[in-house]
């Protein structure tokens, strides 16, 4: 496997790839890998004839008050997990060589970053849809793959794609849960014992909107209060939001009549957590 730090030498490696006929695909990353970035490499390495990850902490989509600093830096780490997963490059760009000056130019997706983690992380979706057109931009995979788990930035790079026609397919990766059913996260690793045991509930609420909708129920707003009831039994858990919207345009819907999205976000101690189930899930 390689290590590659510059945007000439990734571009060279792929267009070799691309004259001998290989399909290449694309995983990225901010780096803190675990088994959740796992499964989307397993993806792609089945998918594809070669695997690039890119691992960057893309300081464009974190906030003034967000957890930039303490996010984890360990690139020998996370190249070592690469390697063992079978990738073939890991792309590791230094902040100078992805914005070598001062960024005027910014992708924004509108109305779908309007709502949901948009409307409490301003500048967010800016920062991610900005880094993530730069780097397929870069590397030019045949396919790009995205874990379901983000919710709303797999539908607002869809949409990106789709809007500016990049020629790439984004390829949607179910999340991967523990064993109680918290969805994987590098954010995982910042809870306290005690509120690792409460983040639990963060998926129970959401099954319960799950039983709802299996049932039949068309109100979101007792689908909403399903979620909240279990959030209830658990006061260390802060709701931040639970909406639901329509899968597609992100925007919330009045009564269930299509496929939508039960989305939280709750804070545990100084942790934001995220989740999402859709229903139907059939894509």
């Amino acid at each position: 496997m390689r290590i590659i730090h510059a945007i000439d030498e990734i571009r060279s490696a792929v267009a070799a790839w691309r004259r001998e006929g290989k399909r290449v695909g694309f995983v990225p990353t901010l780096g803190g890998l675990h088994e959740g970035h796992g499964s989307l490499i397993d993806h792609s390495t089945q998918a594809c004839d070669v695997t690039v990850v890119s691992i960057f902490l893309n300081a464009l989509q974190f906030g003034a008050n967000e957890d930039l600093k303490k996010y984890p830096r360990e690139l020998d780490v996370d190249a070592a997990f690469c390697e063992e997963r079978g990738v073939d490059v890991v792309f590791a760009p230094s902040h100078t060589e992805m914005y070598p000056r001062e960024q005027r130019t910014f992708v924004e997706v509108e109305e779908l970053t309007d709502g949901l983690c948009g409307a409490f992380r301003q500048g967010h979706f800016r920062g991610v849809t900005t880094v993530v057109t730069k780097l397929l931009l870069i590397v030019l995979p045949d396919v790009a793959f995205f874990g379901e788990k983000d919710g709303q930035q797999l539908a607002v790079v869809r949409r990106m794609v789709d809007d500016l026609n990049i020629p790439v397919r984004i390829a949607a990766v179910p999340t991967v849960r523990e064993a109680d059913g918290l969805a994987m996260s590098t954010r995982n690793r910042y809870l306290q014992p005690e509120e690792r045991k409460d983040a639990a509930a963060v998926y129970q609420g959401l099954h319960a909107a799950l039983e709802q909708l299996e049932r039949g129920v068309q109100d979101p707003d007792v689908i909403k209060q399903a979620v909240r009831s279990v959030f209830a039994a658990h006061p260390r858990l802060r709701e931040q939001y639970v909406e639901v919207v329509d899968a597609e345009t992100l925007q919330p819907v009045t009564w269930i009549g299509g496929r939508v999205m039960v989305a939280v976000a709750v804070h545990l101690g100084a942790t934001r957590l995220i989740d999402n189930i859709v229903f139907p899930h059939s894509q």
